[in-house]
């Protein structure tokens, strides 16, 4: 069985102000902060999530599309 794509990049959307952005994720690592562009507010991954792309993205990060979550 062939292993599964994993996509690298994300779209963060900030809950604040609705501002989405294109961002490419860390191959190996969880991104824990987040700067929105647009209004300031610092994202952190809601309860139970890994990252801000799991919590905020428009695809969970990379380690979490391979199965797992080895830094969580």
């Amino acid at each position: 069985m062939a292993a599964p794509t994993v996509l690298s990049e994300s779209v963060l959307t900030c809950p604040a102000c609705g501002h989405a952005a294109a961002e490419t994720m860390p191959a190996d690592a969880c991104l824990w902060f987040y700067r929105c562009r647009s209004c300031g507010i610092t994202l952190r991954p809601r309860v139970g999530d890994c990252c801000v792309f799991c919590s905020f993205g428009s695809v969970p990060c990379p380690p979490v599309q391979a199965g797992g979550c080895a830094s969580c």
